[in-house]
């Protein structure tokens, strides 16, 4: 494992809708990398990029990239080149066989999901927060 990840859990309101928060910080290569196991279940529908702030500031352009166990993103490469300045929302979804993702559903999670992290920048900080529909 490179890095490190703070995971908290909460429920949000009545509709079994599940707030996992992955505050994770870099190692001195800028990178983060750890298997998520026994603690993602449900439809992956909305996940937040959130940079640190001050002297944490992740490097500009920083990707993350959440691999299930056939190491393919569940993101579809939408967490690539984020901005270590503002935070980002996005609403994964499956891939069309012509490589877009325009217009398609939510991503069913039930497995471990590995959280990686590059180009981060030494000893930085972020959080991922992923929200899940059960």
């Amino acid at each position: 494992m490179a890095g490190s990840i703070v995971i908290t859990h909460t429920q949000e309101g009545q509709y079994g809708i599940e707030r996992v928060s992955l505050a994770w910080t870099s190692t001195a290569g800028g990178a983060v990398s750890d298997i998520l196991t026994g603690i993602l279940h449900g439809i992956l529908t909305n996940v937040e990029f959130i940079p640190g702030s001050g002297g944490t500031q992740p490097s500009a352009a920083y990707d993350i990239t959440l691999l299930d166990a056939n190491l393919v993103d569940v993101l579809a490469g939408r967490g690539a080149n984020l901005s270590n300045t503002t935070g980002k929302r996005i609403t994964p979804a499956s891939e069309r066989h012509d490589g877009t993702t325009a217009g398609l559903g939510d991503v069913v999670v039930s497995e471990p999901l590995q959280l990686v992290v590059a180009n981060a920048g030494d000893s930085k900080t972020g959080t991922v927060v992923l929200y899940l529909r059960h």
